[in-house]
């Protein structure tokens, strides 16, 4: 289902990309190569040789989460078999790449191999390597190498910011050279007995600028758990195993934050490769998914996310008194403002789903110890909503175009997405659907602690009163008549942009539809416009806009199938979210268990396999989640 030759380990915030021999070769543009932690590439070259020549690969890298094999040979012909094979064995741990290189012969007679790994730290930043082509100056900056008696170490210093990679080896190399170019070559002559083995042990430690004290004290959100341990409803064998495949998922995906009183933290960052890091978006969504079974990563998710709250207004930021985060950058671009990702706020919705997940959290767990404690965050986010959301003088959600950062601001914030059914962009001031749903289920929640928690009726019935004027405001307003269905968003006059998202999905999630409503989406969702047969298209089929292989006009995202599976089976559609979860989960069958990001928006009917999207990756949080979701829908079935 992945579309590369790229090998990706992940674990707790550092990631390593590698080819199919384990080698690393310096790649930049959409599949970079490298050892990273903290938005910093801290390996950018990691070339193994035999005997001077590049082995050739008989097992390519495989990836288990933290770990990956691959299996080598020189070049050898059918006349002369290989003298010796290569296993080399590949780790991500404590900020760290290790690996284990094992020669073994395949000779009755003593021999010798001339081992050798050339290597290098670029430490780019992860925002120069996207291949968009942008150049970022760096003034004064200096890079170092200095060899050390067990490998070498790689330094980056411009002004106060210090970066440094330690290579470490068992046995020492006998040699490290200058190549050249700035990288080392680690040198070993290997004396193999016959038919036997000689192994090296190989350490590259990250040490990013800035990196907080690990937190061995945080919680673990995502522990361990095996399969059997979920309460999963009879039928739906394939559940459990996408739900056990999620966790492993998951468990790469923690990164460190810290909470309001400065409390080390473990939150679910949004995936890999570029995105090893708190989203707001992803976060929330990624909570309120696997809520139910883990209430932990929600907890951690609500503190990190209160912590980083917007206190002022910042316009290079797009920050706002209350706004919630939309990413959270640790890179040197970020810290020296060449980029504004270091706290950024470009999203309409982090702050309504801090909202959402704060009442769901309480609700959840019946503990209303830390809706006490974020009582103040959470009426600052109100307030945000009303005052600057557009909530209070406009009747609605709204954003436009962040010239320095994101086009659009909704989870499908690619340039272009949110459009008329002609493909036409929306432009200027946008209202979009899918984020007036979260706004009404924040304020219906947010109503629940006043009421229930905070000891405020009056709060209470404010907040409900809005939700009310909210619903009536946008039934009326975002339906179209002639389609039947709802708008994907207003413009700045108040058109419908008539473009039939997947957003809709989103209306039934946050329960903003009224029932009737509600029925005609749920069911129009399920047919053969928007039904792929592995799950919704963002965009409807037969449209001038659709795209099969659009990022968000017409592909197929899990994640996004699963909030319109949760949708369905709140308003009842009981037998419509059933085919829609066995669609994912057959989807999920082909790829190991494992949820895809996203795939192409091609029938099954015409297309048996999944068709796999160009862009998808993998891990990513709300793909690994999405079971979870499922999980929920399906038990709520009578």
């Amino acid at each position: 289902m992945i579309l590369t030759s790229q090998c990706l380990l992940v674990h707790d915030g550092t990631f390593a990309a590698v080819g199919p021999s384990g080698d690393i070769t310096g790649e930049r543009g959409r599949l970079p190569h490298g050892l990273f932690a903290r938005d910093a590439r801290h390996l950018s070259r990691w070339q193994l040789t035999v005997d001077g020549s590049t082995p050739t690969v008989l097992a390519p890298a495989t990836s288990k989460g933290a770990e990956a094999t691959a299996v080598l040979t020189p070049p050898a012909s059918r006349v002369e078999a290989p003298a010796l094979t290569v296993f080399r064995e590949q780790r991500i741990a404590g900020g760290a790449l290790t690996e284990r290189i094992r020669v073994t012969s395949n000779s009755g007679t003593p021999g010798t191999a001339l081992i050798a790994l050339t290597a290098d730290a670029d430490f780019a930043d992860q925002f120069e390597l996207r291949g968009d082509h942008r150049w970022y100056e760096k003034p004064h900056a200096v890079r170092t190498r200095t060899v050390r008696p067990d490998g070498v170490e790689f330094g980056y210093r411009r002004s106060a910011w210090h970066s440094r990679t330690v290579v470490s080896a068992r046995p020492e190399p006998d040699a490290v050279e200058e190549t050249g170019s700035g990288a080392r070559r680690l040198c070993w002559r290997l004396q193999l007995p016959p038919h036997g083995s000689a192994e090296l042990l190989l350490r590259v430690e990250a040490h990013p600028h800035g990196v907080p004290e690990p937190a061995a004290e945080a919680e673990d959100v995502f522990p361990p758990a095996a399969a059997e341990a979920l309460d999963v409803p009879a039928g739906w064998p394939l559940l459990a195993d996408a739900c056990a495949r999620g966790l492993a998922d998951l468990a790469g995906l923690r990164v460190a934050a810290t909470g309001p009183d400065g409390e080390a933290l473990r939150v679910p960052a949004a995936g890999a490769p570029w995105y090893l890091t708190l989203l707001g978006r992803h976060a929330a969504v990624t909570s309120l998914f696997t809520l139910p079974e883990r209430p932990g990563p929600a907890a951690a998710t609500l503190l990190a996310l209160a912590a980083a709250q917007a206190t002022g207004e910042d316009a290079d930021r797009l920050a706002q008194p209350g706004k919630i985060v939309h990413e959270v950058r640790h890179g040197e671009l970020a810290y020296f403002q060449q980029v504004p990702y270091g706290r950024y706020f470009g999203s309409v919705d982090s702050t309504p789903l801090f909202l959402m997940l704060l009442g769901a959290h309480a609700e959840a767990t019946g503990d209303d110890k830390l809706a006490h404690r974020l009582e103040r965050h959470a009426r600052a986010a109100v307030e945000w909503m009303f005052q600057y959301g557009g909530l209070a003088d406009h009747g609605y959600l709204l954003y436009q175009a962040d010239q320095g950062g994101l086009a659009n601001q909704s989870w499908k914030d690619s340039t272009g997405a949110i459009c008329h059914a002609d493909g036409t962009p929306v432009r200027g001031v946008i209202r979009g659907a899918a984020a007036q749903g979260y706004a009404y289920d924040a304020l219906r929640r947010t109503a629940g602690l006043a009421r229930t928690v905070w000891g405020d009726t009056a709060y209470a019935g404010r907040l409900d009163d809005a939700a009310t004027a909210l619903q009536r405001r946008f039934l009326a307003d975002f339906w179209l008549p002639e389609q039947d269905f709802p708008a994907l968003a207003l413009d700045a006059t108040g058109r419908r942009a008539d473009a039939l998202g997947s957003d809709a999905g989103h209306l039934l999630w946050t329960g903003i539809l009224d029932q009737r409503h509600a029925e005609i989406v749920g069911r129009r969702l399920l047919g053969p416009e928007f039904f792929s047969g592995w799950g919704v298209r963002t965009l409807a089929a037969g449209q001038e806009a659709y795209h099969p292989l659009s990022y968000h006009r017409g592909s197929v995202w899990p994640h996004d199938s699963a909030i319109a599976a949760l949708g369905l089976a709140r308003y009842g559609l009981h037998e419509e979210a059933a085919r829609l979860v066995r669609g994912l989960l057959d989807l999920a069958a082909r790829s190991e268990s494992r949820m895809p990001e996203v795939i192409a928006g091609y029938a099954r009917d015409e297309h048996p396999e999944p068709v796999p999207h160009p862009d998808a990756h993998w891990p990513q949080a709300w793909s690994a989640a999405s079971p979870f979701a499922l999980l929920t829908a399906v038990s709520r079935q009578p």
